[in-house]
């Protein structure tokens, strides 16, 4: 019994430690309201391609409404005022922001301009799963 508890006290340290480092969550926050038209333009051109892109897999799209409260696990430098208005998001935090819709071909140049800075981006590429 002297030695079967010291092994199962090691035993459950080891299966209590993590097992890496807990990664930062990215997502891509969509400021929007009712009525909005260019938000309607994005949800044609680009939302049902977002999910199936390199874009889409490393920055998940969270819609928020501009009208609402802000959700409490948000942190911005400036609340948005125009919609639709783009905040990229680490852990709730801003990292960087498009303001507007500029259209299908400068949003694809302006977003992937913002993701290739981040650290995501260069690790997908690396695994090949980033085209650029």
């Amino acid at each position: 019994m002297k030695r079967v508890f010291p092994a199962l006290l090691c035993a459950g340290l080891f299966a209590s430690a993590p097992l890496g480092v807990a990664r930062a969550e990215l997502v891509l926050a969509m400021f929007e309201r009712a009525g909005c038209i260019y938000c309607r333009i994005w949800d044609d051109q680009i939302a049902p391609i977002w999910p199936r892109t390199a874009e889409g897999a490393i920055a998940p799209l969270r819609r928020i409404d501009l009208d609402r409260r802000l959700p409490d696990d948000i942190r911005l430098a400036s609340r948005p005022v125009f919609t639709p208005t783009f905040v990229l998001l680490r852990d709730g935090v801003e990292v960087a922001r498009l303001e507007g819709y500029p259209g299908e071909d400068f949003f694809w140049g302006l977003i992937g301009e913002i993701l290739r800075k981040q650290p995501e981006w260069a690790e997908n590429d690396e695994k090949g799963g980033v085209e650029g």
